[in-house]
């Protein structure tokens, strides 16, 4: 019954957010009619984007492979999907138990202190549970010990990275109703900063005009998918048709696989853009009954596609951006006798791309390509750092991605190894 609760229900976003907005419209005593559609709607749409995203993962595990093929590229790609499944073979108990425990320290901070988010972001709780089950462990805590100090920060985490960035969210969506709830959050902040600092008088990237010509390229969704197209393209001529057909595109011809991926690739970001605005629509009015009943104030903190519809231009140009800066880390890690880190295609897009936003929102332009560019420099050394503080599982050929798992697991690794 707990295997069923922790991982099946409290483990599935969707279900997760569900009940979250039923005992929002239960405690606002709403007629049955509109808590079943709420809540319904509010897992729907979450079902979208999860499809959406999945749509997105599996082109850019293609594009990974077609680019590691073209240049001859070995290394460990950051993966936190991955490494989360990793971590549950050995860690599995001690994972579940920081996630329980830490959804309700999550809860109890919200309630007694200014901080008044509700993290809402199920497998990112599930992921970093999982890390801190490794790290500890791997520290030499007890299992008691292990699951006290990783509860605690993890229901930490869950209300101090919402924060750090609610003064920028606010500015992106126009309202201070929703926060972002996404363990990028140091990343996300960086590029914020350095778009605050170097983009001064630049304009958004979101009034870029356009010839008339092509006003076609004002559709993110067009836009995106001639983008991807130009780097499909590419990639595949590079790796050569025989490659691609025999071991990609199962016979189909390679420039139209390159072709379909790329469109593929604009379909599922389109459908996270629409699992979005449903998921907004129906959880921010749910979400009032929390707020007034057992959590004065709260706001719910959700996924980084959350502030893709807001500027749909800054999304890609982060993701390009931050991707940029995987490549060149490559060539960088070496020098500090870092583990190379192949640039993963999944972090670099969901994760520069929300860069890009709040780089944009601070700096504009300038704001939206150095700020993903300084978050892409930043999700390729942290995890060629944290690799060490890994133990067994640092000579997997993946680890974990986003930011703050990298700036949680060093800082957490090493003052840990003092008391040792």
């Amino acid at each position: 019954m707990l295997q069923f609760i922790i991982h099946d229900v409290l483990g599935t976003p969707a279900i997760l957010v569900g009940l979250f907005s039923l005992i929002g419209l239960l405690l606002q005593k709403k007629a049955i009619s509109e808590v079943i559609s709420g809540t319904l709607k509010t897992i729907m749409g979450f079902v979208i984007l999860t499809s959406g995203a999945a749509i997105v993962a599996t082109t850019l595990t293609t594009f990974s492979q077609l680019f590691e093929h073209s240049f001859h590229i070995q290394g460990v790609v950051p993966n936190t999907d991955a490494m989360a499944a990793l971590a549950q073979k050995n860690y599995g108990t001690a994972t579940a138990m920081i996630m329980v425990l830490g959804m309700l320290f999550n809860i109890v901070l919200a309630r007694i202190t200014p901080l008044k988010y509700i993290f809402l972001t199920g497998h990112h709780t599930l992921y970093m549970s999982a890390m801190l089950a490794v790290i500890l462990s791997v520290g030499g805590l007890s299992p008691f010990w292990v699951v006290l100090v990783g509860a605690v920060i993890l229901g930490i985490m869950m209300v101090v990275s919402p924060a750090i960035l609610q003064p920028f969210t606010r500015k992106i969506t126009g309202t201070d109703d929703l926060a972002l709830g996404h363990f990028g959050s140091t990343g996300y902040l960086l590029s914020a900063l350095v778009g605050k600092a170097i983009g001064k008088g630049s304009p958004s990237i979101e009034e870029l005009k356009v010839p008339k010509s092509l006003n076609f390229l004002r559709d993110s969704s067009v836009a995106i998918s001639l983008t991807m197209m130009i780097l499909f393209v590419i990639l595949v001529l590079i790796a050569g048709k025989e490659f691609v057909e025999t071991s990609i595109s199962g016979g189909q011809n390679f420039i139209i696989f390159a072709i379909i991926q790329s469109l593929t690739f604009a379909a599922g970001v389109w459908i996270i853009l629409a699992g979005v605005r449903m998921i907004i629509a129906e959880i921010v009015p749910a979400f009032k009954g929390i707020a007034d009943k057992l959590v004065k104030d709260a706001k719910p903190a959700l996924d980084c596609p959350t502030v893709f519809p807001f500027a749909p231009n800054a999304v890609i140009v982060g993701f390009l951006s931050s991707f940029a800066a995987g490549l060149v880390s490559m060539f960088l890690c070496p020098l500090f006798g870092l583990s190379v880190i192949v640039p993963g295609l999944v972090p670099h897009f969901f994760c520069g791309a929300t860069a890009g936003v709040y780089g944009n929102i601070c700096g504009g332009r300038r704001g939206a390509v150095v700020g993903a560019f300084a978050h892409g420099l930043l999700i390729s050394f942290l995890p060629a750092i944290m690799l060490p503080l890994m133990g067994d599982l640092g000579f997997a050929s993946t680890t974990f991605g986003d930011a703050d798992f990298g700036v949680v697991g060093i800082i957490l690794g090493h003052v840990v190894s003092l008391f040792n």
